[in-house]
């Protein structure tokens, strides 16, 4: 098990959900002293039981070590927002996606925190400037976007609101980092960056179930096993580098006419293309390669080979589609 970090010596989360609950049993799992507050003292303390006993079903599982358990059995509730946030280094904000209530939690557990204490909002499409605005001294706040579960997805996108205090934003960063998590410092914006991606990747899967090119269950099985299966390995740019930009290139004009100007990325691609930056290929692209980036592919080839073999003994599940969906 890790050895719990130095900051924060005490951590709140406020708004113990799905969500919360999951982002408490991370930081209780690192070693992290926790408190958890929900909308009222009881609903805290059901909390806290649901969270015990998750981390049981995981202990029971072999998926955490016996000693999880005796850590996530330190978590207490409070009685209070408040009182959840009066003594922590720490506030995550993880209540509903409403932002009346966000408006109200945000004023009162910074109202009642220390000056010192660093305010996170677990926020997937929330304007992040406005959420600022409900914080005394917003310097102090940062969002922290993470993934549903929380307790095992590594991302977690670390949001600069206009406000923000870079330092905050760099020591939420290094705590991520610290308990095992990846975390990634993006600007502002409407869904960020993963969702933003996430929901043009669904809302073309959805025109291709319309345009009857396949069923819900084809498509699923064809991004899995594709693309899918590369991306725990290297993202979007990196496998366009591997592919050639200037394939990539030819296959988006192909789609921009067939499709318009939803497949047109900008100027960018074309410029590194005319450049010569093709990719490994080429020595570069969006990535600077040595050589002909052979080693690179090789490593590829290796991960790769070993992801079949896992997913050889750990076959996907297979589900009915919904006859009305589809």
């Amino acid at each position: 098990m890790p050895q719990a970090p130095e900051w924060p010596g005490r951590a709140a989360v406020v708004g113990a959900g799905r969500m919360g609950g999951g982002i408490a049993e991370a930081f209780a799992v690192a070693g992290v002293d926790v408190v958890v507050a929900d909308a009222d003292p009881e609903q805290g303390a059901l909390a806290r039981e649901r969270l015990v006993e998750r981390v049981r079903g995981h202990v029971d599982a072999g998926l955490l070590p016996g000693d999880a358990l005796e850590r996530v059995e330190r978590v207490r509730a409070a009685g209070s927002n408040a009182e959840a946030a009066a003594e922590a280094d720490l506030v995550v904000e993880a209540v509903t996606e409403d932002l009346e209530v966000k408006r109200a939690v945000l004023g009162e557990v910074s109202a009642a925190a220390a000056p010192a204490t660093v305010i996170a909002s677990n926020t997937s499409s929330l304007d992040i400037d406005v959420l600022s605005g409900f914080c005394e001294r917003p310097e102090r706040f940062v969002g922290a976007h993470w993934f549903n579960p929380p307790e095992w997805t590594p991302a977690v996108e670390v949001i600069q609101a206009r406000d923000s205090d870079p330092a905050h934003v760099e020591r939420v960063r290094e705590f991520l980092a610290a308990i095992g998590k990846a975390p990634t410092v993006v600007r502002p914006a409407v869904g960020f960056v993963a969702n933003r991606l996430q929901m043009a990747l669904f809302c073309e899967a959805v025109r291709c179930l319309e345009e009857g090119l396949a069923g819900v269950e084809e498509i699923d099985e064809v991004a899995r096993s594709s693309f899918g299966f590369r991306l725990p390995f290297f993202g979007p740019f990196q496998i366009a580098d591997m592919a050639g930009l200037d394939v990539y290139q030819a296959v988006l004009e192909s789609h921009a006419e067939a499709y318009g100007e939803r497949f047109r990325p900008g100027d960018r691609l074309d410029r590194l293309v005319a450049g010569g930056r093709t990719g490994t290929s080429g020595g570069a692209g969006f990535y600077r390669y040595q050589g002909d980036g052979r080693d690179l592919l090789v490593e590829r080839d290796r991960r790769y080979a070993a992801l079949a073999r896992l997913l050889e003994a750990h076959p996907p599940q297979r589900f009915t589609p919904d006859e009305e969906a589809g």
